[in-house]
This record gives structure tokens, C-alpha cells and sequence, in this order.
């Protein structure tokens, strides 16, 4: 295998990432914004078993809230500006940032549950490791 080829962990969260089924790469993850489809729509691949929670959305916060606080903090230092200019400036990105990052978090934590076969994937990643 080369090393410039993603390996099937790595294909896998991709697929998730980008909101497509792991396990075809062809159907879709989700039937609305962060509502997880119970099959995929092109291999009938069952996903009702995920157990995503809350994950996706600690992990957006430590993301964004790590880039946003080091982003006030270098424009504190160069360049101090009134508190409502840094208000109108980082409310919108964050917000802009979480739900941007939020739909391809879930689907990649979805797809790492799949792979892995957790909660209710037992039975599909044994059919996948049988073949």
C-alpha cells in the first residue's frame, strides 16, 4: 500500500466527514442537518445504531473556543480595539465556525463508530471482517 493511499480507517472518516455513508462512500449520512439516516439510501447500510450524543458538539466547542480565544487574545496584543468592534468581529465567526464544523464532527464520530464497530455496528463490522 502506498503511503499517499488512505487507509480504510482513514477513508472511512472521510466519507463521514463529507456526510457520505462509511461504509459505500455513496449515500447520504444524514436526512437533515444533524439527523443521522436509519439506512443508507444506495447499500441499505443500517446507521440507526449510532450513539453520537454529544460529542460532536464538545469537540466543535473546544475547537472553536481554543481558535477564537487565541485569535482575541493575538488581536489584544497588536492591536487593542473597543470591546463592541471585537463583539461584532467573534460572535459572528463563532457562530459562523460551530455550525459550519458541527454537520462533518457528528458525521465523522458516526463513521469512527462504525469502523470500529461500536454500540450497534458489532454485526456489521464482523460481516466487513469476515469477507
Amino acid at each position: 500500500m502506498s503511503l499517499l493511499q488512505p487507509t480504510p480507517f482513514q477513508k472511512d472518516l472521510i466519507r463521514g466527514t463529507l456526510g457520505r455513508c462509511p461504509s459505500c462512500g455513496k449515500g447520504h449520512l444524514f436526512r437533515a442537518f444533524l439527523k443521522v439516516a436509519d439506512n443508507c439510501d444506495v447499500c441499505g447500510e443500517e446507521l440507526h445504531h449510532h450513539r453520537a450524543d454529544d460529542l460532536p458538539a464538545y469537540l466543535v466547542v473546544v475547537f472553536v473556543g481554543h481558535l477564537i480565544v487565541a485569535m482575541v487574545l493575538a488581536l489584544e496584543a497588536g492591536y487593542p480595539l473597543a470591546a463592541w468592534i471585537e463583539l461584532s468581529i467573534f460572535l459572528p465567526l463563532t457562530l459562523v465556525l460551530s455550525l459550519a464544523l458541527l454537520q462533518p464532527t457528528k458525521g465523522a464520530v458516526v463513521a469512527l463508530q462504525w469502523h470500529m464497530g461500536m454500540h450497534g455496528f458489532e454485526q456489521a463490522r464482523e460481516k466487513r471482517i469476515s469477507l
